[in-house]
């Protein structure tokens, strides 16, 4: 089973508003730019990987931020 194709589904299935969810992003962490978080239908994994890089963090790192502004 190819887990690492769910995972990236994942992002998809993440609740809210994702230009509201870039600018807190960006209020966190000042090193993102707006190209880091430019969301494009299919280049979800990209993305991820860009703030990743940005944040010097994995994708399950940056996914689990993504998912604390959910909850905030």
């Amino acid at each position: 089973m190819d887990t690492n194709h769910n995972k990236d589904n994942e992002f998809s299935k993440t609740p809210g508003d994702w230009i509201s969810q870039s600018k807190q992003l960006k209020e966190k962490f000042s090193t993102l730019t707006d190209h880091d978080l430019k969301l494009e239908k299919g280049k979800e994994k990209e993305m991820l990987e860009r703030i990743g890089n940005r944040l010097r963090k994995n994708r399950e790192e940056v996914m689990n931020i993504i998912k604390e502004l959910n909850l905030s």
